[in-house]
């Protein structure tokens, strides 16, 4: 179950009330009259199934609450109620399937930003991953897998693909090429001084590396590990399953093929920089198609779901189609 916290002017109450009482999946409807002073108006609270509250917040923004006053949404882990179990059960679809699209634009949006902190944990990351692979480390490279943080812009991309944002599809493009260059750089540059105090060397670039010499040389396999990732962690971004983000973060060799790259680079292989490079597009390619794919799938199952009409006795279903 979803809860929400709407502060709606006074004289736009009835109006969104009456959304409430006939929207499939609603329960525990509850208005606090002049509650609000900041912006002035009444409290409006509500409960709806997970999978009935993308139509929901779609009215309310239709409605314009967002702008006259606040939409809050949060997701409840326990309702006890036999009230939240008939809407559950009358709202079409189920709820692990449902995308709530506002949600998710909020989340990649605020993932998908160039900032100070997002590029200083890709650029630990990748200098994490570049010891890695100067030591054939495999569990460093892992380490640095899960603390990089590319997959936001990542998946950002993918939903303003098929929200047709282009705004974000800049802004995370921007997050993703941005960054990496810059952890790039940095990795260069922390490349050299592990050089100049010994502890980086030539010979460790020319090794053979049994552990991490995938890492600069890409095949087919490195492209469907990418696409299977990327459609794991659309899922668990859909679903809110954390942990599964962290399965698919170590399982992808972009913060790994950056560090090498420009580690290489460093040291004059270009051989290795121009593999490594082509890991890392093929990595990236991978995870955008199949989040994009993943996301218009879920998109045009969950429309025929949707499709299913409410039992007759159910409040609302009159005014479904």
């Amino acid at each position: 179950m979803l809860h929400l916290r709407l502060l709606v002017p006074a004289d736009r109450t009835e109006e969104v009330v009456r959304l409430m009482e006939t929207t499939v999946g609603t329960a525990h409807l509850a208005v606090l009259s002049g509650a609000a002073r900041d912006p002035v108006g009444d409290v409006v609270l509500c409960d709806v199934a997970r999978e009935a509250g993308d139509e929901l917040i779609g009215g309310l923004r239709r409605l314009g609450i967002d702008e006259c006053g606040s939409i809050t949404v949060e997701n409840m882990d326990l309702t006890l109620s036999k009230r939240a179990d008939r809407a559950e059960e009358d709202a079409p679809g189920e709820g692990a399937d449902a995308v709530l699209w506002e949600e998710l634009s909020e989340v990649t949006h605020e993932e998908s930003t160039f900032s100070v902190t997002y590029v200083s944990f890709l650029a630990v990351a990748t200098m994490l991953a570049a010891c890695g692979v100067m030591l054939d480390n495999a569990i460093l490279i892992v380490g640095a897998m899960a603390v990089g943080p590319e997959f936001g812009p990542l998946a950002g991309i993918s939903t303003a693909l098929v929200q047709r944002a282009p705004r974000l599809v800049a802004r995370s493009l921007w997050a993703l090429i941005g960054g990496f260059a810059v952890a790039m750089v940095m990795t260069a540059g922390f490349a050299w001084l592990m050089d100049v105090f010994g502890l980086f060397t030539r010979d460790m670039v020319d090794a053979d590396r049994p552990n991490t010499a995938f890492i600069w040389k890409p095949d087919w396999m490195s492209f469907v590990v990418a696409f299977l990732a990327g459609v794991a962690g659309t899922l668990s971004l859909t679903s809110a399953k954390s942990g599964a983000l962290i399965g698919v973060a170590i399982s992808v060799t972009t913060v790994p093929a950056a560090a090498n790259a420009a580690v290489a680079f460093s040291y004059s292989d270009y051989q290795q920089t121009v593999g490594s490079v082509q890991q890392l597009l093929a990595n990236l390619g991978g995870i955008i198609l199949a989040g994009t794919l993943t996301l218009l799938l879920q998109k045009a199952l969950w429309n025929v779901q949707r499709t299913r009409k409410p039992p007759a006795d159910t409040p609302g279903a009159s005014v479904r189609t």
